[in-house]
């Protein structure tokens, strides 16, 4: 690693964690639990998810807003995309996840770093992942971007978040899967990005690093 680090910030959905039961099952138990066709895909809530981060003022909100918008571009009564979507809350328990490969290893090696979270997500969900892993005590700030501060890729949220570990923008590294949100985010900061890619989409931004998993992590930081 050419810089020298001294803190590092995670993301948390699909780089420390990820649900057991995916988006797309949950969508497809919310339609039938409705008796509608679907017409909503993972992939179009989650292309449009960004449209609705500023406007809204809760994950719950925004994603019946979101499916709203959907269901009356497609034809369908917007109450119908609201129910789809309170539906869709009531089967998502954020308590039901599982730590990706390397997070132990990663955060028992960093132990002694300064280390914070910058999060895409509402306080009460990312809290109650974060103490289901048995992390909640892992890090010493945690931003929910989007809540605290605007949504990541704004810089704002890295700025929090290296304001209360005390540390400058050049001897810190953010690790997550987005290349939209996280690296693109680090990089409005002057933060390094490490990415974690759970897709085989070219990398534009390109990030500064990246890794297969966060096992990986600790010999990129020379921490062993």
């Amino acid at each position: 690693m050419q810089q020298e680090v001294e803190a590092v910030l995670f993301d948390v959905d699909n780089t420390l964690c990820r649900y057991r039961r995916s988006g797309a099952e949950l969508l497809a138990a919310s339609f039938e639990r409705t008796g509608v066709e679907p017409f909503i895909t993972v992939e179009e809530y989650h292309d449009r998810y960004p449209e609705f981060v500023d406007s809204s003022d809760s994950m719950v909100d925004l994603r019946e807003r979101c499916f709203a918008a959907i269901a009356d571009e497609k034809g369908y009564d917007p109450a119908t995309g609201r129910e789809i979507a309170q539906i869709y809350a009531d089967e998502r328990d954020h308590g039901n996840v599982e730590p990706l490969p390397g997070v132990d290893r990663a955060l028992s090696a960093l132990s002694e770093w300064p280390l914070g979270v910058v999060t895409n997500g509402a306080p009460s969900m990312q809290r109650r992942k974060l103490e289901a892993l048995g992390l909640a005590e892992s890090f010493d700030v945690v931003v929910h971007a989007g809540y605290d501060a605007p949504a990541k890729p704004s810089p704002e949220p890295f700025e929090a978040a290296l304001s209360t570990l005390d540390v400058r923008p050049e001897r810190t590294v953010h690790v997550g899967n987005s290349l939209g949100s996280d690296v693109a985010g680090a990089r409005a900061a002057g933060v390094g990005s490490v990415w974690v890619p759970d897709t085989d989409e070219p990398a534009n931004p390109e990030p500064d690093y990246t890794v297969s998993s966060l096992s990986d992590l600790p010999s990129l930081l020379g921490v062993e």
